[in-house]
């Protein structure tokens, strides 16, 4: 049985009852917190840091999946770690030197990833993707949430998928941007293992449901 994952983006919450959030979380059958960190230089907008994030983990009980839209990433690498993140995706495009970026973020305990934005050819992972447990695919322009999908990246996850296959990777796929429960379905068929959903969970009447639906939708 197929067990595509689903992870809130925590960016589209209401940061006034941010505890209330987290819980409904924890209660749902969602499986991963995404978690942005926007720096106001990598990407237009600023987001939230460090204390944020502690706060988070003080509450959360599911893994903490961070997306850092920072430059020069390597400098937080440590801290992140010592915050919680289970996980700790960095950009491509911002990243000199990648594998070594990589190698830091396992040696602190971590599963470590790479962000790509839309405009980024999957096949320059070609050489790391087996040392990247997890791609997290920008189906958006990073930078703010509640934005449009950008059709091509069905056409990107297949891609990506054959360079896993190709090189007998365990890498994970997860798209992030606009995914809802229109295209969840057609992204799980080309290849995506983990969804992030943001305005789509936060603004739904329900959450909690919203999260069960796209779950069940994505697991048939």
């Amino acid at each position: 049985m197929k067990n595509t994952l689903i992870a809130p983006s925590v960016l589209a919450a209401d940061f006034g009852n941010l505890q209330r959030d987290i819980e409904m979380i924890n209660n749902s059958e969602a499986d991963w917190f995404h978690i942005d960190i926007m720096d106001g230089v990598f990407v237009p907008n600023i987001s939230y840091g460090m204390p944020v994030l502690d706060a988070i983990k003080r509450h959360a009980k599911k893994t903490i999946d961070v997306h850092l839209m920072i430059i020069d990433p390597d400098r937080y690498i440590k801290e992140f770690a010592a915050l919680g993140a289970n996980i700790l995706s960095v950009h491509y495009e911002a990243c000199t030197h990648l594998h070594r970026t990589l190698q830091a973020i396992k040696a602190e305990g971590m599963k470590a990833g790479v962000a790509i934005n839309p405009h980024t050819n999957v096949s320059l992972l070609e050489d790391t993707i087996k040392d990247i447990d997890l791609v997290c695919m920008m189906s958006v322009n990073p930078g703010f949430g509640g934005q449009s999908f950008i059709e091509n990246t069905y056409k990107k996850v297949r891609q990506l998928k054959e360079i896993i296959k190709r090189n007998n990777a365990s890498t994970l796929i997860e798209v992030d941007g606009g995914v809802t429960n229109k295209n969840a379905a057609q992204l799980v068929e080309a290849g995506a293992d983990v969804l992030v959903a943001g305005s789509f969970v936060f603004k739904a009447e329900n959450p909690t449901q919203t999260i069960k639906e796209l779950k069940d939708l994505v697991n048939q």
